[in-house]
């Protein structure tokens, strides 16, 4: 054992005694802090949320009740969700008549990039800007992220990784 091990060594293992615990405590505060009640499991009731639009207007998966409803985790700087997101808004086109609501969830970004893609696509669906309560309540540390909620607000698929027009179809025909 060298000499600088000796005299920095159990200090330098109360500091990552330290930072472990500020990190469990980081965790749990955010998973409370942030206003999510649950985690997003499959079979089980979606974990109610309530996010700001892009365009500033307030919308709840309350509001939603009674409606097949699909979940799209995007970021304007993710490559995958730029290619996605034409199939995305012509889905929900195809399936209104059917009741489907789609929801674009921009992670982490503010409004006004949330209004550009929205914008940049002719989304015809809302874009809610996630203040963090969405991607704690669904897990979400990739994008993009694909939910599947059933009429009776039971999430049925959650699918990490950029999706087919042919898979994200499939997926819907499961909830509607």
């Amino acid at each position: 054992m060298s000499r600088r091990d000796a005299k920095y060594g159990p200090m330098r293992t109360n500091v990552y005694m330290l930072l472990g615990a500020l990190v469990l405590s980081a965790c749990s505060t955010h998973a409370t802090g942030s206003g999510a009640s649950s985690v997003a499991r499959i079979g089980q009731p979606a974990p109610q949320w309530t996010q700001k639009t892009a365009s500033g207007d307030s919308l709840s998966l309350a509001s939603l009740r009674g409606k097949p409803v699909y979940l799209n985790f995007f970021a304007t700087w993710c490559p995958p969700c730029n290619e996605e997101a034409p199939d995305v808004n012509a889905l929900q086109k195809q399936y209104a008549a059917n009741g489907l609501q789609t929801v674009g969830v921009d992670e982490l970004e503010n409004s006004k990039k949330a209004q550009q893609f929205v914008k940049k696509y002719g989304l015809v669906y809302p874009a809610v800007v996630d203040d963090g309560t969405l991607q704690s309540q669904y897990s979400v540390n990739g994008l993009p992220v694909h939910v599947f909620i059933d009429r009776k607000g039971i999430v049925r698929k959650i699918v990490v990784g950029e999706m087919s027009k042919t898979a994200i179809d499939s997926a819907l025909k499961t909830i509607l």
